[in-house]
């Protein structure tokens, strides 16, 4: 290694002159770590020169070789995807299959109880133009701007949505070298195999190479000239206790101790400090990891609608058949929202390839429940191959293969729990093994994960397919006790409708739509005997109306709503489409809806086909009342439109919370014209400092609010002062309290405000002269300026005008009606603008003394060819 090293020192001397730092002496010395530094200090001198070819090949001609063996293992294990069971599925490569996921930047590692169906459908309504999208592969790359490096990457998804995916496209492009070749080594460790060695007591070192059988040779001195990524996949399915608070601190990687441990050291950086963490994580479970050992935070939100596409015309191969599967899951809200999951799109491809290229008779799948009855079918009539080599369908043994599955999925449900190991199965009596020989059902609804390293994991292949098998468990347990269906449906309602975070949701989407006879006849292999009664049906059909009618929350509401869509019953939803197709925007807020129509008016809104870009609450109600029953409107449109709506301190109470949360995309909040005053803003300001706000626009244009609002506003904005790029405080009274914070937010080089409007605010010459000071301490962001109607004095203007001298300074607008400005004070502004003529676009000076002298000076601005005046009032 020291002769390669050397001679391949020396040829890049050739090119290079800096490689003349590395000494002979690295060179030779027998110390196999100096030899080591003298190639680091080659290789990081060859990428600060961007010599990305030459640094990855000097850098694998010389990596150990234990390493290459590893790499190339690592590539046999992560070249293809499997559907199904490890030794039945279909094995495609990767490559053919993969399409890009949509991934985004930001956040942080917050618990998020929501169901996971929900989350789904807030993306749907979500517009992306403000999100920062990023690859899988380009997650450890510094963005521009970037000073802190990446160590540890957070990655969030809910289940199914492409974590594994994308961390399998991450490992196999560096392992075909295609990408992140400055990674010496990758060591996934997926948590449902860590848990299998809870008890043991093993050193950091001893553990990777137990799972990594070619690394045996590195020592632990080794990794410190290597650049090494650990990926830790399903952070949701540990079930070690990664108590980062009181496990002993560890900096040995040699030293024994229990994988727990290991674990909370090593994300701590107590162990291997300068190797790169990945982890993934269901939302709900990301909290485990404290915000402070993470660098990075990205989520997986799955394919958007162009994603879509290309995924079924990548799957389905027949681009007319493809075409026409498109079309139809665009024609069903709930089907197009669930493609946004790429397993569900597996899903959808195999029974409606199946249905449109047979010509078969029956209805294509249009609710959630139709589209997994027929995929249940189509796996229960697999034939497969019986001891004495024959491939038969065993109907018998696939019922109780369903009914034993059917019972595991909804008890763990009821736990939370989506992976299970043999023990697990035995307490159901089910021997997956002997169950996938007499039926399809084992190979692509409940799979077999014979892991990379160690046992057996069992999972069914999306937390949506767990649902349904316990929904269908559900109904058959409950038909054969001869209780009556429509009080098992009635309970269930008030099961989900107690459920704090929507938990039970889907599942009674799926119970409500068994309840149909259609699709209990498509189910009559599985289901001995049928019930359904048309009086049944409408029965619990007019309960869930009722439920509506009893006004629970916003969201409880919707789900509802999707409910009725699984019975077939849309008769609420097409009430207020009549509405809205007869009312035009005037007259629509006169007419008196019932608390059940409000609610199917947010089901309409939320799904329709027209993207909420902006929501404006006087279309349809504006009150308070009308606030209440649009939030989930309000909470994921970009831009509420707010304005003369009649709020007060109530609403701003409601608003805290949607600014609070971490799944609403409002950006811009216009409130203008509200009778808020102090007391409303002290409320709503406690949503602005919450970390999750993400506002960028606030508009309180005449909301009444004096000293103490202002305070509160600001003291909020300064403890996150980052995302908000306009403020305005027009017409209200900030005074001198107000007024003198303002001009300390703008002081914080945090501050990233670029439109301040400020007119009549009362504010006199001591705090215009504080802003003028701060905004020279910090000129490079505000663009726009308004302190028309207040008394700024001379002194504020002259130092106004200093500012303008500033090249620093991006000021475009800038408005001072009004101002008692005389002579003196225009004389400074057209100085300034003389001496630094290039940004300022529009100057109003309307209603001030500027006199004969100062209109002389600024008209003669307006001729000097570098001013870029368009407008000066």
């Amino acid at each position: 290694m020291k002769k390669e090293l050397k001679s391949s020192t020396r040829l890049l001397s050739q090119d290079y002159p800096e490689f003349s730092k590395i000494k002979e002496e690295e060179v030779d010395d027998e110390e196999q770590s100096r030899v080591r530094q003298g190639l680091l200090k080659t290789l990081q001198v060859l990428r600060n020169r961007n010599h990305t070819d030459i640094t990855n090949t000097l850098q694998t001609k010389h990596t150990p070789f234990c390493l290459v063996q590893h790499k190339s293992t690592v590539k046999e294990n992560f070249h293809i995807i499997n559907d199904g069971i490890s030794n039945q599925g279909n094995s495609i490569p990767l490559h053919e299959i993969y399409t890009e996921l949509y991934i985004t930047v930001g956040g942080r590692g917050e618990i998020n109880n929501q169901h996971e169906v929900k989350q789904i459908e807030a993306t749907s309504w979500t517009p992306v133009t403000h999100e920062t999208a990023i690859k899988c592969n380009d997650i450890f790359k510094a963005s521009p701007g970037q000073d802190k490096p990446i160590r540890t990457v957070l990655t969030k998804g809910v289940a199914g949505i492409g974590k594994t995916v994308s961390v399998q496209k991450f490992i196999l492009d560096w392992a075909e070298e295609k990408d992140n070749q400055d990674v010496h080594a990758i060591f996934p460790l997926p948590f449902r195999e860590l848990n299998l060695m809870n008890k043991k007591n093993i050193s950091l070192m001893k553990l990777l190479q137990y799972f990594f059988m070619d690394t045996k040779e590195l020592r632990a001195t080794d990794f410190d000239d290597l650049k090494v990524l650990i990926i830790f996949d399903g952070l949701d399915e540990c079930r070690l206790p990664l108590d980062f608070q009181n496990n002993d601190s560890l900096f040995d990687e040699t030293e024994l101790a229990s994988v727990d441990v290991l674990l909370t050291n090593l994300i701590k950086g107590n162990l291997l400090p300068s190797a790169l963490l990945w982890i993934t994580s269901r939302p709900a479970a990301a909290s485990q990891i404290s915000p402070e050992c993470v660098d990075l935070v990205t989520e997986v939100r799955g394919f958007n609608d162009p994603q879509k596409d290309e995924y079924f015309s990548k799957r389905i191969g027949d681009q007319i058949l493809a075409n026409r599967i498109i079309t139809h899951i665009k024609s069903s809200r709930s089907l197009h929202i669930m493609c946004h999951i790429p397993v569900f799109c597996s899903i959808a491809a195999s029974v409606l390839e199946k249905m449109l290229s047979e010509n078969e008779r029956a209805e294509i799948p249009k609710t959630l429940t139709q589209m997994f009855a027929h995929f249940l079918i189509y796996q229960t009539k697999q034939k497969t191959q019986k001891y004495d080599g024959k491939y038969e369908v065993d109907l018998q043994q696939a019922k109780r293969t369903i009914f034993s599955l059917g019972k595991l999925a909804y008890e763990q449900l009821e736990k939370g729990n989506l992976i299970f190991y043999e023990e697990d199965l035995k307490q159901f009596g089910i021997d997956v093994r002997e169950a996938s020989v007499y039926s399809g059902v084992c190979t692509q609804i409940f799979r077999e994960d014979l892991g990379l390293y160690l046992g057996k994991v069992y999972s069914f292949v999306h937390l949506s397919v767990q649902e349904f098998i316990a929904a269908l468990f559900k109904f058959i347990s409950d038909k054969e006790t001869k209780r009556s269906m429509t009080d098992l449906l009635k309970r269930e309602v008030d099961k989900a409708l107690q459920s704090e975070n929507g938990h039970w949701d889907l599942y009674l989407r799926f119970l409500l739509g068994l309840s149909l006879e259609s699709n209990q006849t498509l189910l009559q292999d599985i289901l001995t005997q049928t019930e359904s009664r048309s009086d049944s049906k409408q029965e619990i059909v007019e309960y869930i109306k009722m439920k509506i009618k009893d006004n629970p929350s916003p969201e409880k509401s919707i789900n509802l709503f999707h409910c009725l869509n699984e019975l077939d019953d849309n008769s609420l939803v097409l009430e207020v489409q009549k509405f809205l197709s007869r009312m035009d925007v005037i007259h629509f807020p006169r007419i008196r809806l019932s608390p059940a129509q409000w609610s199917a008016l947010v089901f309409v809104l939320l799904n329709s086909e027209v993207e909420l870009d902006e929501f404006q609450l006087s279309k349809y109600r504006p009150s308070e009342e009308g606030l209440l029953m649009l939030l989930p409107v309000i909470k994921v449109s970009r831009k509420s439109d707010l304005q003369s709506c009649n709020l007060t301190k109530k609403s701003c109470s409601t608003l805290a919370s949607v600014l609070s949360s971490n799944s609403s995309s409002l950006r811009e909040l216009n409130l203008n014209n509200n009778n808020l005053q102090d007391s409303g803003l002290k409320l709503l300001s406690e949503g602005l400092k919450n970390p999750q706000c993400k506002l960028q626009t606030l508009k309180l244009y005449n909301c009444r609010v004096g000293e103490e609002g202002c305070v509160a506003l600001v003291s909020a904005l300064r403890s996150n002062p980052s995302h908000l790029r306009e403020l305005d405080l027009s017409w209200n009274k900030p005074r001198d309290s107000g007024g003198k914070l303002l001009s300390d937010l703008l002081k914080d080089p945090h501050c990233k405000l670029e439109k301040l409007l400020l007119c009549n605010c009362s504010i006199g010459e001591d705090v215009c002269t504080a802003l003028a000071s701060s905004l020279r301490s910090n000129p490079s962001n505000l663009r726009e300026l308004n302190l028309s109607y207040n008394k700024p004095g001379y002194s504020a203007v002259e130092l106004l005008s200093y500012l303008l001298k500033d090249p620093h300074c991006k000021l475009e607008k800038l408005q001072l009606c009004n101002c008692s400005i005389g002579e003196e004070g225009c004389a400074a502004l057209a100085e300034a603008l003389r001496s630094n003529p290039s940004h300022l676009r529009e100057l109003n000076l309307n209603y001030n003394k500027p006199g004969v002298s100062g209109v002389k000076l600024l008209s003669g601005l307006l001729k000097d060819p570098q001013c870029k005046l368009e407008k000066l009032l």
